[in-house]
């Protein structure tokens, strides 16, 4: 099985597991042994579910002002989290392939590993809900249609990234292609480095 095989399977496992209560209080149980890159992936892909459901919620136009402020914090404690996960499965990658030597010729790609199964991670959540309005039994027939061709180009790219994902690590352990990691390094959420958080010290 590819890296990607199981990534998907594991993101989806995460997402219908979510919907079992389709709650964004509803705990986290991974059923992967920790310290995996199994764990961490479903983690990762529960936390993009999870926050999937808080943009749903704080797009309400009724919502209340003090509740939207709430779940903004909450949004953004979950930004942070997604990074820290992206960033700690690139560690694994890295630890994984810390004995390949790359070749004299070897080319660095535009974004690490991890950061290309963020965007996987992304794509069943997509696909999950796509499929969601395309079984709507409450909606327009054009509805449907369009919903209809939006998944087919969703499983279309999800296939493409699979691809292009499994082909990256097959280029980096063959020495073809090295990896470095760049921590994001976010200013916003640093009481040292945002002007608002330090200036009222």
């Amino acid at each position: 099985m590819s890296f990607t095989s199981e990534a998907n399977s594991i993101f989806n496992r995460a997402i219908n597991d979510y919907h079992l209560t389709d709650d964004v209080n509803t705990p986290l149980k991974n059923p992967y042994q920790k310290d995996s890159i199994q764990y961490s992936l479903y983690t990762k892909c529960w936390i993009d579910t999870v926050q999937w459901h808080y943009e749903d919620i704080i797009r309400d136009p009724h919502i209340d002002p003090i509740e939207a402020l709430q779940l903004k914090r909450r949004i953004d404690r979950s930004n942070q989290d997604r990074t820290d996960l992206v960033e700690e499965i690139d560690s694994w990658f890295r630890q994984y392939y810390n004995k390949v030597k790359p070749l004299p010729e070897a080319r660095l790609n535009t974004e690490s590993p991890a950061w290309a199964v963020d965007r996987l991670s992304i794509l069943a959540l997509k696909i999950f809900h796509m499929q969601e309005q395309v079984d709507r039994t409450d909606a327009e027939p054009k509805h449907i249609e369009r919903c209809k061709a939006k998944l087919a180009v969703l499983l279309e790219q999800q296939k493409d990234l699979s691809l292009a994902i499994d082909q990256l690590l097959e280029d980096i352990e063959a020495g073809r292609k090295y990896m470095k990691v760049y921590r994001q390094m976010k200013m916003y959420n640093d009481p040292a480095t945002n002007p608002i958080l330090y200036n009222q010290k």
